[in-house]
């Protein structure tokens, strides 16, 4: 398992985005998605990862830089064949570790409400994310949980 930070041009990398877009759209209504895409990825306060495997694109994530001590989780996502393999945990680990050596105190993150979104957040708390109200430009919202925790 490799990873490393991409420019979002590999056809792989887009077509796991376009399912990460319509994986959030199908759980939650249009105005409650805060995923990004391509174009917003790409912006200069977001660091875009990918997790290769060989050839294989194994998930994705991204750490967008909200101040200099605040940071926010984006676009975690793992490929369907791959689930349970420690992707997520992977890429978690390492987020967080490239969050600290930024000197990030905190890092947060919005995630669904709904059933789908259980998995997720598991191993977010499994990582020591606790809930917490809307930070950012977020607002309550009965489809969102915030969550965050100290580095």
């Amino acid at each position: 398992m490799h990873i490393r930070v991409d420019d979002l041009t590999h056809p792989a990398v887009q077509a796991l985005l376009r399912e990460h877009l319509a994986g959030m759209h199908a759980q939650s209504p249009p105005e409650s998605v805060h995923a990004l895409g391509l174009d917003r990825l790409r912006a200069p306060d977001i660091t875009f990862w990918a997790v290769w495997e060989d050839e294989n694109l194994l998930g994705c994530g991204a750490l967008r830089q909200l101040d200099d001590r605040h940071g926010e989780l984006k676009s975690m996502r793992t490929a369907q064949a791959h689930l349970r393999r420690g992707v997520g945990s992977a890429l978690l680990t390492h987020i967080l570790d490239e969050a600290r050596r930024r000197g990030l105190t905190r890092l947060s993150l919005e995630t669904g409400s709904t059933p789908g979104f259980d998995p997720a957040r598991r191993l977010y708390a499994r990582f020591g994310f606790t809930e917490c109200g809307p930070f950012a430009d977020y607002a309550e919202d009965p489809f969102s949980v915030f969550m965050t925790r100290s580095l």
